[in-house]
């Protein structure tokens, strides 16, 4: 007789491991289906040319929740976080703003640009700290559900309403600003120095078809602020090994307790009966029978591939053809045979240790923005860059070095088409090196090898719906009790027994495993496997 689990979990993605490794966790037999030979969905390492290690897809790790590092034991089971240690944004007109540990230092050169900024810029920080503080519970909770009138659910929107109370006029005041707000204007009451306000508004738009001028690209923002490593808030660094060291140990964990694991496990539709989900079929046919089954993958491929639009009140496919997805970053990863030389910081140092932000001024971003709108990538893009290998050798040769280069404006939807994406994989590749040179000249000399990475890829390879790499927007209607649909944000979805784990249910997109935990404790709390 064939196996029947208490539960299935479509997707090898950090959250459905992490979703697997708490039923495990409760003595559920859980068995995880990924389609790709390799686990860790776009939280993955691969060995793309010999001897070089890129996180391929996501690149930086900040929101991962410390109780689910915690609960898991994923120190243990081989994740290791190295900090990056600062943040560098190179001008062309030979000047540039280095944000590093050292406060004194940051202070001395944010003064270069503003002295007022210089002052205000450590009164930020302590705002966006106790704002991340204080919008922390929201993340680590499910989605309050405003219309419902049980008695745990009135509870739930009182707690927030205390929430917002507790946090007096001035909390009230920045949450709606930062819902309302673009990231420009926002920081703009802030600071003053254009290189400063433009640097760090680019975080508003990563992974959001919107520009830094857009309202409510604020609140990406603030997403960005969450993050804490080792209870440091606001800070980012890289798993050594790459961000798949993240999937890994969480596998590794899922697997010590108890659950089981394939790969090349490609998941055609989910098994209905009466309405309820009792299973799934793979390609090729096989069946394997649950009590539960639990999607990691993204609300679009979930229910109009595997569900299937037919099985699917009308309503709710409205809602979910309605959910936006419109990808509009890529990825390019470069092996290189040495150090980039910055023409207006030459040599090594610090500033390579953390994250390179190619954002020189508003014009850039919006022309950036601009390209895009027209349905074509950027021709100069803005960029995020991070040197792995300068803090983890173990990822390149001795002597060598990997580059990640997330770029922000690639739209999925070319105006030719989305199908043109591989005819231009190679010149938005190339718009990517020509960009950096500028910046760098003789960089394009030291490439070994170049992996590029359109939202085209990122569909077909990591099976993002539209390389959305959050999966779907996180717009200010597309959160909390929004997410994926009105009615459906606690993980449950309008098929019985069928669950939702991944970024595109409550809280939203990053590395952070909230998803997958959330959804894993509901299931338990409602005894629904």
């Amino acid at each position: 007789m064939a196996q029947t689990y208490d539960s299935i979990v479509i997707g090898g993605g950090h959250n459905g491991l992490v979703c697997a490794a708490y039923l495990a966790k409760a003595g559920k037999k859980v068995l995880v289906l990924e389609r790709r030979h390799v686990l860790g969905g776009a939280a993955v390492s691969e060995e793309i040319f010999p001897g070089f290690t890129f996180s391929s897809c996501s690149y930086v790790v900040s929101l991962l929740r410390p109780h689910i590092i915690r609960d898991l034991e994923l120190s243990k089971h081989g994740l290791h976080i190295l900090p990056l240690e600062s943040t560098f944004n190179p001008l062309l007109d030979g000047r540039y703003l280095l944000r590093g540990m050292d406060g004194a230092k940051t202070r001395e050169n944010v003064a270069q640009f503003s002295r007022r900024d210089a002052e205000t810029l450590s009164r930020f920080s302590q705002a966006m700290g106790e704002l991340s503080r204080m919008v922390k519970p929201i993340i680590d909770a499910p989605a309050p559900e405003p219309t419902s009138f049980n008695p745990k659910e009135l509870m739930s929107l009182l707690r927030l309403g205390k929430l917002f109370r507790d946090g007096g006029e001035d909390f009230v005041s920045a949450q709606v600003k930062m819902m309302t707000m673009s990231a420009v204007d926002f920081l703009s009451e802030w600071f003053e120095a254009e290189p400063l306000i433009a640097a760090m508004s680019a975080s508003g738009i990563i992974g959001t078809f919107l520009g830094v001028k857009s309202p409510g690209t604020a609140y990406v923002l603030l997403h960005h602020y969450m993050g804490e490593i080792d209870g440091s808030f606001r800070a980012w660094g890289l798993p050594r090994g790459g961000t798949g060291e993240i999937s890994n140990s969480i596998a590794r964990s899922a697997r010590a307790l108890g659950a089981e694991i394939r790969t090349e496990a490609s998941v055609e539709r989910v098994l209905l009966k009466g309405g309820q989900a009792t299973g799934v079929v793979l390609e090729g046919g096989e069946e394997i029978m649950a009590k539960s089954v639990v999607s990691c993958c993204d609300p679009v491929r979930t229910f109009m591939g595997f569900v299937g639009e037919k099985n699917l009140e009308d309503e709710f496919v409205r809602d979910i053809k309605r959910f936006k997805m419109r990808g509009s970053s890529g990825k390019v990863n470069l092996a290189l045979d040495r150090l980039p030389n910055f023409t207006c910081l030459p040599g090594e140092g610090e500033h390579l240790q953390g994250d390179i932000t190619i954002a020189p001024s508003f014009d850039y971003l919006e022309r950036a923005y601009d390209d895009a709108k027209y349905g074509n990538f950027s021709q100069r893009p803005f960029m995020n860059i991070v040197l792995p290998s300068v803090t983890d050798p173990t990822v390149a040769p001795p002597g060598k070095h990997v580059m990640s280069v997330f770029v922000q404006y690639a739209p999925y939807q070319l105006k030719e088409g989305p199908e043109h994406w591989p005819e231009k994989r190679e010149a938005f590749g190339d718009a990517v090196c020509n960009t950096i040179e500028e910046f760098c000249p003789g960089f394009k000399d030291s490439i070994l090898h170049r992996h590029v990475l359109t939202p085209w890829d990122l569909e077909k390879e990591y099976g993002l719906t539209e390389g959305n790499i959050f999966h779907g927007e996180l717009s200010v209607e597309q959160l909390a009790f929004f997410r994926p649909a009105p009615g459906f944000s606690r993980y449950r979805t309008p098929i019985k027994d069928l669950w939702l784990c991944g970024s595109g249910a409550h809280p939203g997109g990053g590395v952070m495993g909230a998803p997958g935990h959330l959804c894993a404790d509901t299931m338990l709390k409602a005894r629904a496997v």
